[in-house]
């Protein structure tokens, strides 16, 4: 919200907001008449010994810089936190929007609205004004550009993420994208990830991390449509099929408890017979006995399990 309507004046004024009360030990004895005209909005700035400030959007960058100039100077005599302090605050705030709007254009081609990122730029003007300190010598732009810019960047590294992953992986991600391009320069291929560790001085492990961190940045839909020519469908269709191995899951598991329960010779048939695929003959002359009782002692036991799944269900 517009600091004016912060301080409650009415739209018919052409000035920055009023502070509701004067402090006579700072700007001295003051007659405050009612803020309906812009007559009065000029009285009170005499008084106040502030220059006089039309419609923020006629300012021009040179006359806010030294308009800003004077309000800072203002602003350190205040203290926090008291009407006077949040009137000259937010006034910086409204001369300085421009910056904001200048940095935020740089962003233009990111999905996000531009009303939300110049809404985060206008934190970072806020925080670079809460910092600034005139007797370093730097102009306020200069100062407060790399802050707005820095706040706007935060909150893409923070929010356009597919899947929330750790800040460091973030960064690291930028810098493998940075060292890979310049290696590909020099080497004239794509680099390895042994020579990708040694440019950042960081191990493998870690620029496979990095590596595997950038693939959640962006995200697909399942249900997003293929391209024009591709022929098939979804994804959701190309990557999702039945596992009739699954149905068998649960007979494998509850059959183990009961074969652990069968003498050591069926569990031998048994392996020879489903495991090592072996003929009942071949079974029988690897035990030394007839292929007819190795016929018996396979029926036996595949009944005994049988009944004994019937029973857990």
């Amino acid at each position: 919200m517009s600091p004016r309507l912060d301080q409650g004046i009415p739209d018919t004024v052409t000035g920055p907001a009023l502070p509701e009360q004067l402090s006579e030990e700072q700007f001295g004895p003051v007659e405050v008449p009612e803020p309906t005209s812009p007559e009065a909005v000029e009285e009170i700035f005499d008084q106040l010994q502030l220059p006089e400030i039309p419609p923020y959007a006629e300012v021009g960058p040179v006359d806010a810089r030294a308009m800003s100039k004077t309000l800072f100077k203002r602003l350190e005599k205040l203290d926090e936190g008291t009407h006077e302090f949040a009137y000259v605050r937010n006034t910086l705030v409204e001369l300085n929007l421009a910056l904001v709007k200048f940095a935020a254009s740089r962003f233009r081609s990111r999905s996000e609205p531009m009303e939300d990122i110049v809404q985060v730029g206008t934190i970072g003007l806020i925080k670079a004004i809460d910092r600034f300190d005139l007797d370093r010598g730097v102009e306020f732009p200069t100062f407060a550009m790399p802050t707005i810019v820095g706040e706007i960047k935060r909150f893409f590294r923070d929010t356009s993420w597919s899947v929330r992953v750790p800040r460091r992986l973030q960064e690291l991600r930028l810098d493998l994208a940075k060292a890979g391009d310049e290696l590909a320069q020099n080497l004239d291929r794509a680099p390895t990830m042994e020579e990708l560790a040694e440019r950042l001085d960081i191990s493998v492990e870690e620029v496979v991390e990095g590596m595997a961190a950038s693939n959640a940045y962006t995200a697909s839909s399942l249900d997003a449509q293929p391209e024009e020519d591709d022929s098939e469908g979804a994804l959701a269709d190309r990557i999702g099929y039945e596992d009739n191995g699954l149905e068998g899951i649960e007979y494998v598991e509850s059959l183990k408890p009961l074969i652990a329960e069968l003498p050591p010779r069926d569990r031998t048939i048994l392996s020879l017979r489903f495991v090592a695929n072996m003929t009942q003959s071949e079974i029988g002359e690897e035990l030394g006995i007839s292929q007819m009782h190795v016929s018996r002692l396979l029926s036996r036991t595949l009944n005994r399990l049988r009944k004994g799944l019937m029973i857990d269900e």
